[in-house]
């Protein structure tokens, strides 16, 4: 074979260039798509569980409770400014359709905004009482999002204490609240994973009136207390006449689906200090035991 040929053979310059810019040149932590993958789901389920849990630690947070309500429960400053702007447009323009369901949606906001006002008020006096420089307690801990979630992480940021936003990827992009502490702010892809969350250090329940979201959080805590699966805490729910409509808890025990002594494993609050007195008069005034539960997922 002649010179010619032999140099034909020989690797152009380019050709190192290539490799090192190929995907599978990269490093395997550095390569986006790899992480993507179907594969690597197992890996990022880890990720999930690690990443919060590293920042939880370093920040001293030893107990939480957990607040949860509805994302679409307003303050009462933005409740009365839409129900003052109704208003103003029925005197702009009389009879105008839809009015009257507008006045009542408004009115609704008005109303539900003082649950708004109780997890405000609730996180500020427990998050005042419990979170002190090297020991961090009943941290509060909410999904990150608008509404009661916002209210309690505002109450926190109000004392200038540290509050938890477990966020999580949806189809309509949730932006996180702006009262989180910026460094306890997390984002999940996987439901599961923020659910394990928010019970790993979990000393009390406060759930506030809410939609899907907050029926799915507060059933799977009942379930994994009634189950024995996670340690007796305090569910509290506020708002009794809420709850009592939405949720016939008699008529399930009633019908023998669920035990008289499962009816026990919640309460009902109307007050933030109402919950307070509770949370004292269940952990005998005393911060709980900082030590995880051993639980399964």
């Amino acid at each position: 074979m002649s010179a010619a040929n032999d140099e034909a053979l020989l690797p152009t310059e380019g050709t190192a260039e290539q490799i090192a810019s190929a995907s599978a040149y990269r490093l395997a932590h550095e390569d986006a798509e790899l992480l993507s993958s179907d594969d690597l789901r197992p890996l990022r389920l880890q990720l999930e569980f690690l990443k919060p849990e590293r920042a939880l630690r370093a920040a001293g947070i030893q107990s939480t409770i957990v607040v949860f309500g509805g994302a679409r429960i307003l303050s009462l400053e933005v409740a009365a400014a839409q129900l003052d702007a109704v208003h103003a447009r029925d005197r702009e323009e009389p009879g105008r359709p839809n009015s009257h369901k507008e006045m009542i949606a408004a009115r609704r906001a008005v109303k539900y905004s003082r649950y708004y006002l109780e997890a405000q008020r609730f996180a500020s006096l427990v998050s005042g009482r419990f979170q002190h420089e090297g020991r961090r307690e009943f941290v509060v801990v909410t999904g990150g999002g608008p509404g009661i979630m916002e209210a309690a992480n505002r109450g926190a940021y109000q004392v200038g204490a540290r509050s938890v936003g477990l966020n999580v990827t949806l189809p309509h992009e949730q932006q996180p609240n702006p009262y989180i502490t910026p460094e306890l702010a997390f984002r999940f892809h996987y439901f599961s994973l923020r659910k394990m969350h928010f019970l790993l250090r979990a000393k009390a329940l406060v759930a506030f009136p809410g939609g899907f979201g907050t029926l799915d959080e507060l059933f799977e805590v009942l379930t994994l207390v009634q189950t024995g699966k996670v340690p007796r805490v305090p569910v509290i729910l506020v708002g009794s006449a809420f709850w009592k409509c939405l949720i016939d808890f008699d008529f399930l025990c009633e019908e023998g689906l669920v035990s008289p002594g499962d009816l026990k494993l919640f309460s009902y609050a109307e007050s933030a200090e109402d919950i307070v007195r509770q949370l004292e008069a269940f952990y005998g005034g005393r911060v709980p035991d900082a030590s995880f539960p051993e639980w399964t997922p």
